[in-house]
């Protein structure tokens, strides 16, 4: 891979040169694993999915041009696959299988694009949507987030001279390396980059990539962004999102279908995908409703993912459930997260000798500013902004998550969601990202 002079990049950079997204698969890689799924067992559902910013406190439409916000969305929708980006995808061995993906779906996906956006304003943010077929607007999410952020970075970064640029880089990659350094302290780490949906850059994160390749070496197991891990050679990772049972919820007809929504998903997935594949994500609607309500045939999978529950303690609360199901501690398998470097430390020295793990390492990887700029400016730290499936069919789609702060869904909804699911161990905690 070019190594990239990041600073003379950007003080240099021009439209042609460096567009934000470059490919349709400059996303990540559970986003093609999940469009086969949708493809092949739900082609008729529509579903809309929407910007949501967080961080309310920063004012989009302030930030980011809102001319040059449709210049980036109306290139990526003229994107379609490369003749080599097929190749790759047909032939490569991706977890261990080969031919992932089957053909009829690459020869649909070879045809496709982004389809239509709408893009408003309302009190300062921007309104975003994508309304269309589930298996058309799905693609939307990272490549919408990735502009988003990568749009606010190069306003924030406008007005500063290239020696300016240099020294904020220069710190950034200091920064970067010395996480480096403590993490390869740690004996049989497993970690990936799951950075790309709220990245500074494609440059930067291309950078982190090389970095973690060079730095830590075995221990870094791959990236969950398609195209860097093609022009790496790097694996590909990632399994599925929260999208999925969403989605089936929101279609449930009956209160007891939508109990069984993260299930039915479950059984859906493993209709197409096995072996390591089969990563539990279970806080949709709450970790301890999901583990209270599960299947025996749960625990045969092969990990779970805590996303919004603190790690040590929802980690915790998944092995006890494993250990009852399973009879054994040792057959509790992969734990995964997505921390920053001091969580990633906190976590591994927890559970270390008890469980397998594995961390997808995010914002903290490829969005730590704060502070590198050689004078005081804004724009530079990470927002939480995420696109979210707001409806499917019609019907308002909800998540819970064990993050009172995360939930996502109109408020009849998310309160009719936790009547039937319960408020168990769901915690209110700030969120930086």
């Amino acid at each position: 891979m070019t190594k990239t002079d990041i600073a003379t990049r950007f003080y240099n950079h021009t439209w042609k040169l460096d567009p934000i997204i470059r490919s349709l698969i400059d996303t990540d890689f559970y986003k093609l694993l999940m469009l086969q799924m949708i493809w092949k067992l739900y082609p008729d559902v529509d579903a809309t999915f929407s910007l949501i910013n967080r961080t309310t406190r920063v004012k989009l439409a302030e930030e980011i041009d809102e001319a040059e916000l449709r210049e980036q969305l109306d290139h990526a929708r003229s994107l379609t696959l490369t003749k080599k980006e097929m190749i790759w995808l047909a032939g490569n061995t991706f977890y261990g299988r080969k031919q992932i993906f089957e053909p009829e779906f690459l020869t649909w996906l070879s045809n496709y694009r982004l389809p239509e956006y709408e893009l408003s304003k309302r009190d300062g943010q921007y309104e975003l949507s994508f309304h269309g077929k589930w298996m058309e607007t799905t693609m939307w999410e990272i490549p919408a987030l990735a502009i988003i952020n990568e749009l606010r970075s190069r306003s924030a970064m406008r007005s500063l001279g290239y020696f300016t640029l240099d020294v904020l880089y220069a710190r950034a990659k200091a920064r970067m390396w010395e996480k480096v350094e403590r993490l390869r302290d740690l004996p049989g780490l497993r970690i990936s980059d799951f950075g790309t949906r709220r990245r500074h850059s494609f440059l930067w994160q291309r950078w982190c990539v090389e970095a973690l390749k060079e730095g830590i070496g075995s221990g870094f197991t791959g990236t969950s962004n398609v195209s860097l891990a093609m022009d790496s050679d790097l694996e590909a990772v990632g399994t599925n999102a929260h999208e999925l049972p969403m989605v089936v919820a929101a279609l449930a007809e009956t209160d007891e279908d939508l109990l069984a929504a993260p299930y039915q998903v479950m059984k859906d997935w493993n209709r197409l995908y096995h072996g390591n594949l089969l990563i539990v994500l279970p806080d949709a609607f709450g970790t301890a409703a999901f583990l209270r309500n599960a299947p025996d045939w749960v625990a045969d999978w092969t990990g779970f993912r805590p996303d919004s529950a603190p790690p040590i303690e929802g980690g915790e609360k998944i092995i006890d459930w494993w250990k009852k199901m399973v009879a054994t501690e040792e057959q509790a398998s992969d734990l995964l997260g997505r921390l920053d470097v001091d969580a990633i430390i906190d976590t591994y020295r927890h559970f270390e000798g008890r469980v397998r793990m594995s961390f997808g390492w995010g914002t903290n990887l490829t969005n730590d500013f704060i502070g590198c700029a050689p004078q005081q400016m804004a724009g530079l730290e990470p927002i939480s902004v995420v696109c979210k499936v707001t409806d499917a069919n019609g019907r308002p789609a909800v998540k819970l998550s064990d993050n009172v702060r995360k939930a996502t869904g109109t408020p009849e909804e998310v309160e009719r969601y936790l009547k039937l699911f319960g408020q168990e161990d769901r915690v209110e905690k700030a969120v930086f990202v």
